[in-house]
């Protein structure tokens, strides 16, 4: 009975088998009784059908039949409790009917299965869902029963149908791979070709079978093993119910059907295949012998110029094109040949061998003169792209060097110059390219002559070989025109060059004269506390002066260079008029402003070190009573440089500059004018006894 006869009982879910088990090991059988009627004819088909499912030695443990009575008549729980008797009397161990949770009425379950156990051959017990794990795991259990068991009704009656379907279609594709493969085994060529003939195509795809079979096998092992959170997943495609082996059997023995199935076909296919590769490989030769060999001696030029050798290359690719055709038959027809080589009998590898060597031969010979001129061409194209590119570089230096050089300054005539350089090394490296391409190409056509196929072409070398040292030594003739004009202009651009430093030189001294002339006027304000201090002062200040000296000296030198060059050269300098003057009038500012500090450093000198001398003195002493004017002389010191301290420093041109700021200047009159009350001070401590004398 197969699942597809009888697909709509089925599909009502009459009965199923789960998956569980008892703690026999016995399967779990469950009939679940519904408020409708329940069919008992369909009941029992579904019934057989399922019974039929498990491997006798399954069977030998017995089953344990759940009837869910929970939504069904007394009656109807009876009647088929009674019916098991009938169905599987030997193979039923224990029914379990489930009892509502109100039980029937008394009246109608008089019946006592307890009593009739032995004439039913099996123990009938009633017991609540509740109380079902009693007799049965949990584990064992569908969810309908409080159990963890999962079970999908569509999904295994699915399931189930693929697997008879499977085993038809296999068992059927079975008997008639058997019926072709042994007919081919029979008598002699004629019968098994007419054999072959009949019942070459099976009636299903066997690849399909095959596939479907590993797919089934593929879900059946899968469900086999496939656990969750450590229990017992539902499994009806194990081995007990669906025969896993009998899958695997029947794959075993479709492949093996299958794979002599696909010799004999390989065997005619074969001998077809001989006959037409013979015809194809006289095609073949005979082509490239006649027609294809011909267009080869027609071609041997390689153009004076890049356009001329493009147009060859292009005729080239057409001849290629037409071989290319030839070719793939080639190498479909070496395909083939290799494969009947492989699996060809002995009576057929002599003569196989022998088209294989005839088809290589020529194939490789005509192969190898196309790429011999392709290489020659693409030589040749390369050789005249060279010497382009070297005659555009040329003739971009000629006319770099044709334009007179009208620099914005130094920069940009270091610029020049490295661009001009740079061409020339340009210019040098597409030479030696270009000669590295020549003699290559020369070499290639040294060579034409061996594929000339007996044709002489001498005279059209000698074409090819004098167009080519031609253009070589041309380029190099106009390389050497270039290399002496570049001489010339980088003598000139050089001392460009130094006419240009010479000028920011000139204008950096420039710079730095005014900056130390700012330094001067800004830093150098302190006139010393004492003596001492500012002898040190002056001291400093005359090497900043000496600095400042070598400073003008080294911008005037600058200026008279940049003379001599621009005598040099013929041309004016644009800064150098503009520099000189600046100089001068930075460097008087600066000697006005230096002659200044020293006599204020000078003046401050002889003020303290007279300071210092009165003030050091004893009163006691009596050559200080005679030395009154000294105090009127360094008053007068005193205002004098406190005055030159308010007076700002007047240059030629009638601008005038003060020392640093007014705080500056406040700060040291401040101190000038403290040393001034104590020098006033001691004055009046002479006076004193002078004036305590006449009293006495």
């Amino acid at each position: 009975m197969e699942a597809s006869v009888i697909l709509p009982i089925l599909k009502k879910k009459l009965a199923f088998l789960s998956g569980g088990k008892d703690r026999r090991s016995g399967l779990i059988l469950t009939i679940p009784l519904c408020l409708e009627q329940t069919s008992m004819d369909e009941l029992s088909v579904t019934l057989d059908y399922l019974l039929s499912i498990p491997s006798e030695k399954c069977k030998a443990r017995g089953f344990t039949v759940i009837v869910d009575g929970r939504k069904s008549q007394w009656n109807v729980v009876k009647t088929v409790v009674l019916m098991l008797q009938n169905v599987v009397p030997a193979e039923v161990s224990l029914v379990c009917v489930v009892k509502p949770d109100e039980f029937w009425d008394k009246k109608v379950t008089h019946f006592c299965f307890w009593k009739e156990k032995d004439r039913l051959g099996f123990e009938v017990i009633l017991v609540s869902a509740n109380k079902l794990t009693r007799y049965i795991e949990p584990c064992q259990l569908t969810e309908d029963f409080g159990g963890t068991l999962t079970y999908d009704h569509m999904d295994w009656l699915n399931k189930r149908l693929v697997f008879e379907k499977f085993t038809k279609e296999s068992t059927s594709l079975l008997d008639e791979l058997a019926l072709i493969n042994n007919g081919s085994d029979k008598g002699n060529q004629q019968e098994r070709e007419r054999s072959i003939d009949l019942n070459f195509l099976p009636s299903v795809d066997p690849e399909t079978v095959l596939q479907t079979g590993h797919e089934l096998l593929s879900e059946l092992q899968q469900r086999r093993f496939n656990g969750s959170d450590g229990g017992v997943s539902w499994s009806p495609m194990d081995d007990e119910l669906l025969a896993q082996p009998q899958v695997m059997k029947l794959l075993d023995s479709l492949r093996e059907q299958y794979t002599r199935y696909q010799e004999v076909c390989r065997q005619r296919s074969k001998r077809t295949q001989l006959e037409e590769i013979q015809q194809k490989v006289m095609q073949v030769v005979n082509w490239l012998e006649g027609p294809g060999s011909e267009q080869l001696r027609t071609q041997w030029g390689i153009g004076d110029s890049i356009r001329a050798s493009q147009a060859l290359q292009q005729k080239h690719e057409e001849i290629e094109s037409q071989h290319s055709e030839w070719f793939a038959v080639y190498v479909e027809l070496n395909q083939q040949i290799a494969a009947l080589l492989n699996a060809g009998d002995e009576e057929d590898l002599v003569e196989l061998k022998a088209l294989q060597q005839q088809l290589s031969d020529v194939c490789y010979r005509q192969a190898s003169q196309l790429e011999f001129r392709q290489n020659l061409l693409q030589a040749a194209l390369e050789f005249h792209s060279v010497a382009q590119d070297l005659s555009q570089q040329l003739d971009g230096l000629l006319g770099m060097l044709c334009v007179d050089v009208a620099p914005a300054d130094g920069a940009s005539i270091q610029q020049t110059l490295k661009l001009l350089e740079e061409k020339l090394k340009s210019v040098d490296l597409g030479l030696q390219g270009l000669r590295e391409k020549g003699q290559s190409l020369l070499d290639q056509i040294s060579n034409q002559a061996s594929w000339a196929y007996g044709k002489d072409v001498t005279i059209e070398n000698k074409e090819n070989v004098d167009h080519i040292q031609g253009v070589m030594e041309d380029m190099q003739l106009r390389k050497q025109r270039c290399e002496d004009m570049v001489d010339v202009r980088r003598l000139k651009m050089l001392q460009m060059v130094q006419l240009f430093k010479c000028e920011e030189d000139a204008a950096q001294a420039v710079e730095w004269l005014s900056e130390l002339l700012d330094a001067l006027l800004k830093t150098h304000i302190r006139l010393g506390d004492d003596a001492q201090e500012t002898k040190v002062l002056l001291e400093k200040h005359r090497k900043f002066v000496d600095v400042a000296q070598s400073t003008y000296d080294y911008g005037r030198q600058l200026l008279q260079a940049t003379v001599v060059l621009c005598q040099s050269l013929r041309c004016t300098s644009r800064s150098s008029g503009d520099t000189l003057p600046r100089l001068n009038r930075v460097w008087k500012q600066f000697t006005v402003t230096s002659e200044e500090r020293v006599h204020r450093l000078e003046t401050a000198v002889a003020f303290h070190s007279t300071a210092e001398k009165i003030l050091q003195e004893c009163p006691d002493q009596p050559e200080a009573f005679h030395e009154m004017e000294q105090f009127d002389e360094i008053e007068a010191v005193g205002k004098s440089l406190l005055d030159r301290l308010t007076v700002p420093v007047v240059y030629p041109d009638g601008s005038e500059q003060y020392f640093g700021s007014p705080s500056d200047m406040a700060s040291a009159a401040e101190h000038i004018r403290e040393k001034m009350k104590l020098v006033s001070l001691k004055k009046q401590q002479l006076r004193q006894p002078e004036a305590t004398t006449p009293e006495s």
